[in-house]
Formats: C-alpha cells, structure tokens, sequence
C-alpha cells in the first residue's frame, strides 16, 4: 500500500505522515525514572513502524471539514495507541499466540509476557489522559472525543469483538455473525478516527453518520484483505505471522477468495458512496481508501463471478 496521492501528491502525504510520527514519539506514554524495561517496551510498541491509517483518517477527516489540522493529529495519537495496545495484547500466548508484529518481534517476544500487559496498560490509559487534554478542543468536545474511543474499546468494539473471535472463532458460525466480529475488532476503531476528526471539525450528525458508515463499510474490507493475507507464505510481506486464521471459522474459509474480493470491492463501493455523500466525488479520504484496499490484478468480478458469489452467501446464510 502506498500513499503516494492521497494529498495531491507524494510530499505532501509524506509531510502529514512525518507530522503524526513527530506527535506520537512525543506524546508517547514515559514509564517513571529507572523502569527502562517498562519504557523500552512502551516506546518500541508505539513507535514500531507502521501505516498510521487512524490518525491519518482523523486528520484527513477534520482538515476535508474545515477543522484544526494540528489538533486532529494529536486526537488521532490517541486512536492510534489504543491500536498499538490492542496489538500487544492480540499477541499474548493467551490470545492468538503471535511472535511478529510490524516487522519485529512481538512486545511479549522481546520483554516478557508481564511486562507487555502493563505496557498495554499504560499505553491504552494514556491515550485516554492525552485525549482528555488536546488542546483546541472545547471541554465537551474533549468528552465525546472519550466517549467515541472508549465505546470503540469495549464490548461494542475491541473487547466485544476479540472476544467473539476467541471463544466462538474455531466454531461453525453464520456469516452476519462473523461479519459482525470482524466490524468490532477492526471497524470500531476506523470509525473512532474518522468520528473524532468530525468532532474536531465541529460536523453535524449527517456528515458524522456518513462517516461512520464509512469507517464501517472500510473496517470490513480491510478486515477481509487482512484475512485473504493470513493464508499467504510471506510473513515478512505483510509484517506478522502468517496462518493464524488455520481451523478458523473465517469468511473466507467459506466462500473462497473470488468471492471474498468481490465482497471487499462492494464493500469499498458503499465506503465510497458514504464519502461521497460528504465530500463529493473526490476526496483525500476516497484516495486513502483506494490505497488501503487495493487488490493487485484484479480488475472487477464479471457477472457469473457476482452470480456465483450471491449464492454461497445465501447458501451461508447472508444477503
């Protein structure tokens, strides 16, 4: 994936991407003097490298609405290390047993199983504190900032979703079920990001109803293509470990790959037309999501494909 147009071009989505990594290594959560292990592993967790996709959706949001550029970037910091949060503790032994992330070995892999809980701890409450103190912000803005990020963690989000994912995962499962636990683990925090840049922004609840139908239509096609990656050969191609979805109840252990991109690329149709509603035809958000969930060689299912698709997800129980 590459963001070589989503600003107009390719210095200018480099510049608002150097801009967010400036913001997290400052922002970035510091243990107390003297627990180095505690900060290297708090430190590396948020700052290992990565595409940045939420603070960049809040400040592509804010700034495509008017807002505080400079101050959506900080809101969006705090999305994005409750995203680094989540990923520690995705990784534990305990949840899906993962030794790679982003390249590197897994916190738990490099300090310990101990050590990466309290620092998914401290990471996750510092984004709320930062959140809670963005400057820019009026006090209730700064409340429903919260509000939004602490419903996308909970159980209507993250908490809600891994759970579903653990417990149920090794299950037959209907495929709205799946579907469902796909847009809370992945979903919930894609319509953070773009509902705290609508907040930033001041928008009104149609432009941020748009939004999240959106950042829901996004979540699930990201989800999918993240799902059709588990089951190649390359962990290195994609930054973590490979066939963690082996034995489970997935959507595309169900319907096959044709049928699961042409479910991304409906997805992104719907994504696109949600954007559309606010921006329209064209925004930097609409080009961000073409990045996001490009499918190399693929040029667009025919009509049988389409046919053949609409009948195994009636078959599996969804339309």
């Amino acid at each position: 994936m590459t963001f070589n147009d989503i600003d107009g071009s390719r210095n200018e989505a480099s510049a608002m991407i150097d801009r967010i990594e400036a913001r997290l290594e400052f922002l970035v959560p510091r243990a107390l003097p003297g627990q180095t292990g505690l900060d290297a592993a708090i430190r590396q967790s948020v700052l290992a490298p990565g595409k940045r996709l939420r603070p960049l959706m809040t400040a592509l949001a804010a700034g495509d609405l008017g807002g505080d550029v400079d101050v959506a970037i900080d809101a969006g910091c705090a999305v994005e290390m409750v995203h680094a949060s989540s990923l520690i503790l995705d990784d534990l032994p305990c949840m899906d047993d993962a030794a790679m992330r982003r390249g590197r070995p897994a916190t738990h892999v490099t300090h310990g199983e101990d050590v990466a809980v309290l620092s998914a701890i401290a990471i996750l409450s510092g984004s709320y504190e930062m959140l809670a103190r963005v400057e820019g912000l009026s006090p209730a803005a700064r409340l429903e900032a919260v509000t939004v990020l602490t419903r996308a963690v909970g159980v209507e989000g993250l908490v809600g979703g891994q759970f579903a994912d653990l417990r149920g995962g090794r299950d037959a499962r209907p495929l709205h079920e799946i579907a469902a636990t796909n847009g809370r683990k992945t979903g919930a925090l894609f319509l953070a990001a773009v509902e705290i840049g609508a907040i930033v922004a001041g928008a009104g609840e149609t432009t941020r109803a748009h939004l999240r139908g959106f950042a829901t239509e996004l979540g699930h096609a990201f989800q999918l293509l993240d799902d059709l990656l588990d089951g190649g050969q390359n962990p290195g191609m994609i930054g973590k470990d490979v066939n963690k979805d082996a034995g489970k109840s997935t959507i595309v252990s169900m319907l096959g790959r044709p049928s699961v991109e042409h479910r991304i690329e409906r997805h992104v149709e719907a994504a696109h037309g949600e954007l559309t509603a606010v921006f329209g035809a064209s925004s930097r958000l609409h080009r961000l999501t073409d990045a996001i969930v490009a499918l190399p060689g693929r040029s667009g299912a025919d009509a049988s494909e389409q046919a053949a698709t609409q009948l195994r997800e009636q078959e599996a129980g969804v339309r």
